[in-house]
């Protein structure tokens, strides 16, 4: 009845529900989206600053952290959304969730800011074959070595040690 082996179904049951893992992607996005603004903002945008008029400068450099952190975030929450929502309704655990994941993220995300279909289907294929080859390549920070690691020892402890 079910073809999941048990490493698939622990990664199934994971402690963090869909909800939470879409919320730490869009949070992981925003930090991010907004270091990565302040990066943009200091090569590019801003112009040098002048000791009597350095708000003018500060409000632009926070105005592109914010805009960067929120379109991270929003890929983040949706690619990691979508990628749970294709997994729990396929229960498999492959790269395809990934690439549904990603063309979703780019296309809704990139495509409403570049404002055309062309854009859209452009960065939504991008991410999907980023997420795809990431996916397929074994790129991962969890190994499972077919090992269970409990936070407490399963040894009696003799009454000398107590």
């Amino acid at each position: 009845m079910d073809s999941l082996d048990p490493a698939e179904r622990r990664y199934l049951e994971d402690e963090d529900s869909p909800t939470m893992k879409t919320i730490k992607g869009a949070t992981n996005g925003f930090v991010t989206g907004t270091i990565f603004g302040t990066i943009v903002a200091t090569w590019y945008d801003v112009p040098r600053v002048e000791r009597s008029v350095a708000l003018p400068g500060l409000i632009r450099t926070l105005k592109m952290m914010g805009n960067y952190g929120i379109t991270f975030a929003a890929i983040g929450g949706v690619y990691i959304g979508v990628e749970q929502i294709v997994q729990n309704y396929r229960m498999k655990r492959d790269f395809i969730n990934g690439a549904v994941g990603g063309f979703v993220a780019g296309s809704t995300i990139l495509g409403y800011k570049g404002k055309s279909i062309s854009t859209a289907i452009s960065a939504g294929a991008a991410l999907a074959v980023t997420s795809s080859l990431i996916d397929a390549g074994g790129q991962t920070t969890r190994i499972d070595n077919g090992k269970e690691y409990y936070p407490y020892t399963t040894k009696k402890r003799s009454t000398a040690d107590s």
